[in-house]
């Protein structure tokens, strides 16, 4: 499936979670390199999110993997001088609640700083953990939802003051021999 015509946040959102639902598969089955039946789940997926047959799973199930993991960095695993983050930056609207905190060590907080999650990123050259991935999108999409900016065009999002940056938003994501899932940082 060719690359599907994206103009609105909302279709970039659902484009994202569907590729981030492909990859996720293709992690849990141990594969290499995506196949037939990855590109399958991310057009039924795209598809079922944009007819509205489909939704992004709740953030209920982040928190039960959250509980599940403990307390270890999302972002690298480590489980020394731990910290609460917030996934989207109080400075820039990010909430100081259970939804937008996770735990991140010293070392990753600093180097985050500030910085949109997907921006920090792509800074590092190394992909997050998905479920962090995960997280972030639904976050973008629940703020979206509220603030009445689905429907706007992804362009009219770039010069706004969010607690994210449209322009990271990831609608590509490496090969699933190059992955990780915050369970496999254990």
């Amino acid at each position: 499936m060719a690359k599907p015509k994206i103009e609105t946040v909302r279709e970039l959102l659902y484009y994202s979670y569907a590729n981030l639902a492909m990859a996720h598969t293709a992690v849990d089955k141990k594969q290499e390199k995506y196949g037939a039946f990855n590109y399958m789940i991310r057009a039924r997926l795209f598809k079922g999110l944009k007819d509205g047959a489909m939704n992004m799973r709740t953030i209920f199930d982040d928190e039960k993997i959250k509980l599940q993991t403990g307390q270890v960095c999302n972002y690298c695993g480590s489980t020394e001088k731990l910290t609460l983050d917030h996934i989207f930056p109080q400075k820039y609207g990010g909430q100081d609640n259970a939804e937008n905190l996770i735990f991140a060590c010293r070392s990753c907080n600093s180097s985050k700083g500030k910085k949109d999650l997907m921006e920090w990123m792509s800074f590092r050259d190394r992909f997050l953990p998905l479920m962090i991935i995960r997280r972030y999108l639904k976050l973008t999409y629940s703020y979206c939802n509220e603030k009445g900016l689905l429907d706007n065009e992804i362009e009219s999002l770039k010069e706004m003051e969010l607690p994210f940056k449209v322009e990271f938003i990831p609608t590509e994501f490496p090969n699933p021999d190059e992955l990780t899932n915050v369970v496999d940082l254990l």
